[in-house]
């Protein structure tokens, strides 16, 4: 049975917390509908002092952003995306469309066709999340989207210049600098000089995530991404070091940001209780990372690696890395992940950042019913059948049969009126 060394935040108490955001972002995307550009430009000043002529940027001011930015980070840009973009066209390539014939002149097929256009949110705040232009504006032109429009919120009232070259050079067809609740609804639903997506995708805040929420259904989303989780898995083999450190390197997105430790050393797990304080007596962020351990961190104490992959299916974490003496035993039994980490040698930075798999991935127990964003998020799968008069007749006499059963009888008439027509052909041929 597990033993829970350290507890967070119930959930009820995280709920009640959240109820006070919803309301805020109703507000905010009542006013963007009623009222457009004017409610963007000034909730753009209210949150983030930022209120330029326009919020696209034009072609000369791409350039000279590039002409400003260190060519040696425009190098590791490129880097990373050659990455991610390697990964999502092969992907891609795994991705068929069909055309069978499933009885004799029964023609069924399908088509993964991409979305027209989609919106994506590059999130600022405390951080230039330069990574996340890679994983969402890359990866929807790869899967074949035709327009696809970059937003991300001003820094301290500046520019963000890493962020825009990898938003430009992932392929990105219009990008503004705004953020917020305001620059997703924007997106939804438009303004005068906004032209509404058909989808938006990417990570951000609880204000942005809550946004998505609201707004699904009047455009697709990729998922609800909420504040960034970590999960390690370790056993006696772990040191505590990197055990700490790894679940910091989460801790420092943000103070809501849960972190757990499941393990089958008791020895281990009071180590890393003592290594992540001494870690954040050190750590440049401890201020965030701190408070995200102490009000959302857990360690639990399980018997055994089976019981280890059921409190780890249980939590259903974003990111599970696994440091134990056999990590391919969690592949092939976890079902609830957003992403695995398996062995020392790689880490949620690795993934994060420039690996090649994509970082938006599930919180909040998303992963017990989807995956992440991948190629196949920007397509849609979309189905088309073909009869021969000989297989409609065959099919119509089922069709009219079932249709009667179910007491729908305008559907049993366009079986009806087929059966009819392709008798008398068949009659007279």
């Amino acid at each position: 049975m597990a033993i829970w060394l350290k507890k967070g935040k119930p959930e009820a108490q995280v709920m009640e917390e959240n109820f006070g955001v919803t309301k805020v972002v109703a507000q905010i995307i009542k006013d963007v509908e009623e009222n457009g550009d004017r409610a963007v430009r000034s909730y753009s000043e209210k949150f983030d002092s930022w209120s330029p002529k326009s919020f696209r940027l034009t072609e000369q001011e791409l350039k000279q952003i590039f002409n400003q930015t260190d060519p040696g980070v425009i190098r590791d840009i490129k880097f990373a995306q050659e990455q991610i973009r390697n990964f999502a066209q092969l992907q891609k390539d795994s991705i068929k469309d069909i055309e069978v014939e499933t009885l004799p002149g029964v023609i069924l097929g399908h088509k993964n066709i991409p979305v027209n256009s989609v919106g994506c949110y590059i999130p600022g705040g405390r951080y230039p999340m330069v990574a996340s232009a890679h994983m969402s504006i890359l990866t929807a032109k790869v899967a074949g989207v035709k327009r696809v429009i970059g937003f991300t919120p001003p820094i301290k009232g500046e520019i963000p210049k890493a962020t825009i070259v990898a938003m430009a050079l992932a392929g990105a067809d219009e990008i503004y600098i705004l953020g917020g609740v305001q620059a997703i609804a924007a997106m939804s639903i438009g303004t005068e000089s906004i032209e509404p997506v058909d989808m938006i995708v990417g990570p951000g805040n609880a204000y942005v995530a809550e946004a998505k929420r609201q707004l699904f259904g009047k455009v697709g989303i990729d998922l609800f991404a909420g504040p960034t989780e970590v999960l390690v898995i370790a056993d006696e083999t772990a040191d505590a070091e990197m055990v700490a450190c790894d679940i910091l390197g989460q801790a420092e997105h943000g103070p809501t940001s849960p972190g757990a430790l499941i393990t089958t050393s008791k020895e281990l797990a009071l180590e890393t209780e003592i290594e992540i304080k001494k870690q954040l007596q050190k750590l440049p962020t401890a201020d965030i990372a701190g408070p995200a351990w102490e009000n959302n961190g857990q360690i639990i104490l399980v018997k055994d690696e089976k019981e280890a992959v059921y409190q780890a299916d249980r939590l259903a974490y974003e990111h599970v890395e696994v440091l134990t003496k056999n990590p391919d035993y969690f592949l092939e039994n976890m079902t609830n992940y957003g992403a695995l980490f398996l062995g020392k040698e790689t880490n949620v930075a690795y993934g994060d950042k420039v690996i090649g798999t994509n970082h938006t991935l599930p919180t909040n127990k998303a992963a017990k019913y989807t995956g992440g964003l991948w190629v196949g998020k920007f397509l849609k799968n979309c189905t088309y059948q073909k009869c021969t008069p000989e297989a409609s007749l065959l099919i119509g006499e089922y069709a009219m049969r079932l249709c009667e059963i179910e007491g729908f009888m305008a559907h049993k008439e366009q079986a009806a009126l087929r059966v009819k027509r392709y008798s008398i052909q068949g009659e007279t041929a």
